[in-house]
């Protein structure tokens, strides 16, 4: 791949953007069908450069929850290029007509979505948004910069060099999907300021980078990603219901922003419950981190948890465990600690799950279910580009349709005001 600066990618997404928005559905899932296929067919040619990277990764001393995260294997690869197929078979969203009027003076008024244009995304160590990111946005009509981490660098070149000669292979300009060629400070602060050719900039990854991007750039940004994410356990919860979720959510897949991280317990149920849950996460060796309260019950082997503690995103077998008074402390202590992601309480009580639901600030609210359901995939939306923290334009699993903006197309017969 041409090693270009990030001023000449931005240039190259703009002069195709207006092809791509113009293209039919039908070339733009002709598209997406040539890289899912391209994909199963250089898979080795994806595991190979994917060592590359592991092997960096081993030598760095990443951690073992982030190397499964980097890890991309022919399960792996088949289930992304599975992601690719099923968009193909999601709605259009553009040229969809939201609305419309017409006005006393006879003029049509049509509110319809139109792609956003050209989108830059800088992400961390998850070769898997590659092709989940430079699809969705292709699916929704915009073009996409990509800049990924240095961890996974050799995977994200041979990714993005695949689909790039599927998209050319089938009828559509290559430059649709570009990846920066470094993954330098230097070229990270350039898409950041890249506001003659982005229309929007969407980080992903940890707190630090969606902050550096957030506090940094020139172009719109959508915050994604930072996930705090809490059970409360209510003194009405059905107990075996609250291991079986906890273990779930900060088990089934730890490195996620959607696994939990805190666990709230009320009092009434605490000495019962914890022993409970230190079975089942044992199984895992999750090390909990508890106040002294959670220490009283289940002894020495809960580290003291400090401040820090309660607003760790630990993306590891780490959790940090809290005994409160009541629902309000719980709630309390999520509106101090969380991010605004997915928080989840577990009770009976039709009047404190209705509480909590209404009061808590977050993307997405649980009742009885675990916050790994937070994602694209599961909501029905197809591949997600991220789970957005904020409320503009925005929030929870990004889908298409926010992928979209609206354009207002008026049709009148010589009206003038």
């Amino acid at each position: 791949m041409e090693q270009l600066t990030v001023q000449q990618l931005g240039a190259n997404a703009k002069a195709v953007a207006g092809t791509l928005a113009a293209a039919s559905p039908k070339q733009k899932n002709d598209a997406l069908a040539a890289i899912a296929d391209a994909l199963i067919a250089r898979t080795p040619e994806i595991i190979e450069a994917n060592k590359v990277d592991l092997e960096n990764a081993v030598r760095n001393n990443m951690s073992k929850a982030m190397q499964d995260r980097l890890l991309l294997n022919e399960q792996r690869i088949a289930g992304i290029a599975d992601g690719v197929r099923k968009l193909i078979q999601l709605e259009e969203v553009v040229g969809k007509v939201e609305s419309g009027v017409i006005r006393p003076n006879g003029l049509r008024i049509q509110k319809t979505r139109v792609p956003l244009g050209v989108i830059g995304i800088i992400f961390e160590s998850r070769p898997n948004v590659t092709v989940d990111a430079a699809t969705l946005c292709m699916k929704a009509g915009n073009c996409v910069i990509l800049r990924g981490g240095k961890e996974a660098f050799s995977s994200n070149v041979c990714l993005t060099n695949i689909m790039r000669d599927a998209v050319k292979a089938s009828g559509l300009p290559a430059d649709i999907i570009q990846l920066v060629p470094d993954t330098s400070r230097e070229s990270s602060n350039q898409l950041m300021k890249l506001s003659e050719y982005l229309d929007v900039l969407i980080p992903r990854g940890g707190a630090g980078l969606i902050n550096a991007v957030a506090q940094n750039a020139t172009v719109p940004v959508i915050k994604t990603g930072v996930g705090n994410c809490h059970v409360f356990v209510d003194a009405s919860a059905d107990l075996e219901m609250a291991v079986n979720i906890i273990d779930n959510g900060k088990t089934q897949r730890p490195s996620v922003c959607n696994a939990i991280e805190t666990v709230l317990i009320h009092k009434d149920v605490a000495a019962k419950f914890l022993p409970m849950m230190k079975a089942k996460l044992d199984e895992h060796n999750v090390t909990l981190h508890g106040d002294s309260a959670a220490k009283s019950v289940l002894g020495e082997c809960v580290l003291d948890a400090n401040e820090d503690d309660w607003a760790n995103e630990y993306l590891d077998y780490q959790l940090a465990v809290k005994i409160v008074s009541d629902i309000d402390e719980a709630m309390a202590h999520i509106a101090h600690y969380g991010t605004n992601h997915s928080e989840c309480i577990v009770t009976k009580s039709l009047e404190n799950a209705e509480k909590f639901q209404r009061e808590v600030d977050a993307a997405a609210v649980y009742v009885n279910a675990s916050t790994r359901f937070t994602d694209g995939g599961e909501f029905g939306f197809g591949a997600e580009i991220g789970i957005s923290t904020q409320k503009l334009h925005a929030r929870g699993p990004m889908g298409l349709y926010e992928l979209t903006s609206v354009k207002y197309l008026i049709n009148g017969d010589g009206q003038v005001r």
